[in-house]
């Protein structure tokens, strides 16, 4: 059953308690609770990556650029296949951190027969074209895309079954509600991914200046050590430190050819949104 819009605007009012809500995840039994609730189970085929931008992979990864396939064509995938399409009238996230960085008005795309059961106060179902148009603008306007099966969804917006609802966020480093990843219990974390083939690295060129480290992160997993940027195992490689560093140090680095591909596989495992 779609959730009442009263019902959203306290969530979006309790916003900022969701770091303290991902701590609860490490209490025994309220954990575990809270895991059936909020995260899918290890067999249900869970996929949800942060996609690396565009931009870093065209500008620093793979040197022949006639063979080069952006990660933004995973989103188009699932959009030009998905039979329903639903747009976000705002992002939730931005109004309840009051955002002062991002347009509000860019908000998640969702995808799949659940979307019929979205409350149409959020939104409008909308053609394919108009929902390519709006991940472009997302893109533009320096958001990453989040993208997969997020039973959260599915959850604060009252609608079944989460195997047919895929998310596509276009987040923020300030207001992304994932940003609470590293409150929650470890086994959680793993639950959103980094895209596979996917990873950063840091090179000589780096001077330690600290702007990579300057809430560019979404999960503070890059730091300064010993005057050199280093990028944690947590990082989800979205590409956002590579973008900003005025070195050009940080690269994001795509290690298998398949990696659009393995992408859309295990997405496809996870979500139908034929």
């Amino acid at each position: 059953m779609a959730r009442p819009i009263w019902l959203v605007n306290l969530l979006k009012k309790n916003f900022s308690l969701r770091f303290a809500g991902a701590e609860m995840t490490k209490w025994p039994i309220v954990g575990r609770l809270m895991e059936r609730a909020l995260f899918n189970g290890h067999r249900t085929g869970d996929a949800l990556f942060y996609l690396p931008k565009d931009k870093v992979v065209i500008d620093q990864s793979i040197d022949d650029q006639d063979s080069l396939v952006v990660p933004s064509i995973v989103v188009a995938h699932f959009i030009e296949e998905a039979k329903h399409v639903f747009l976000m009238g705002h992002c939730i996230c931005r109004e309840a951190a009051n955002c002062q960085d991002y347009d509000h008005g860019i908000g998640c795309i969702f995808l799949g027969e659940a979307v019929l059961d979205i409350n149409p106060k959020l939104g409008r179902l909308v053609d394919q074209e108009t929902a390519l148009t709006h991940v472009k603008r997302a893109r533009e306007a320096g958001l990453v895309h989040l993208i997969g099966r997020d039973k959260i969804d599915a959850v604060w917006m009252g609608i079944t079954p989460s195997t047919k609802l895929m998310t596509i966020c276009n987040c923020c480093p300030c207001c992304c509600l994932f940003k609470f990843l590293p409150n929650l219990a470890p086994k959680l974390q793993k639950k959103i991914e980094r895209m596979p083939g996917v990873h950063v690295e840091v090179s000589d060129d780096c001077v330690g200046c600290g702007i990579c480290a300057e809430d560019i992160c979404f999960i503070d997993a890059i730091h300064v050590v010993d005057g050199k940027a280093v990028i944690q195992e947590d990082c989800r490689g979205c590409g956002n430190c590579a973008e900003v560093c005025p070195q050009d140090a940080i690269r994001v680095i795509i290690d298998r050819e398949d990696y659009i591909e393995h992408a859309i596989q295990r997405l496809s495992q996870a979500v139908d949104v034929r």
